[in-house]
């Protein structure tokens, strides 16, 4: 069984920075996709970004571009989403998933694991 466990989560204002990180454990080979997701109050859960275990390469929703980083230690089997120039509509619960997606990295249904979530508050 695959766990995830996110942390890094917290308050911080708006141009501040976090970093999210996501440890893995468990039977990670079937999983050759790491992503992160968030839920703000009210909405649906949305697609952040991701990255693939083998080659490294990463995938961003328009709206982090340029201000998120995923990257991965895999030495460590763990995720990290490095948050810059935060502005408060990144406040939400920040999700990681682990799955082997055949389509679109942005589709939930790829993903087979799934953390508790951390809560990312951005003040105005």
């Amino acid at each position: 069984q695959v766990q995830l466990v996110e942390s890094g989560g917290g308050l911080v204002q708006a141009g501040g920075s976090l970093r999210l990180s996501c440890a893995t454990s468990g039977r990670t080979f079937s999983s050759n996709t790491m992503a992160w997701f968030r839920q703000a109050p009210g909405k649906e859960r949305a697609f952040v970004a991701a990255i693939r275990w083998s080659g490294g390469n990463t995938y961003y929703a328009d709206s982090v571009k340029g201000r998120f980083t995923i990257s991965r230690d895999s030495a460590k089997n763990s995720v990290l989403l490095q948050m810059n120039s935060l502005k408060p509509e990144d406040t939400a619960v920040y999700y990681c998933a682990a799955g082997a997606p055949t389509t679109r990295v942005s589709l939930e249904r790829g993903y087979d694991y799934w953390g508790q979530g951390t809560q990312v508050t951005v003040s105005s």
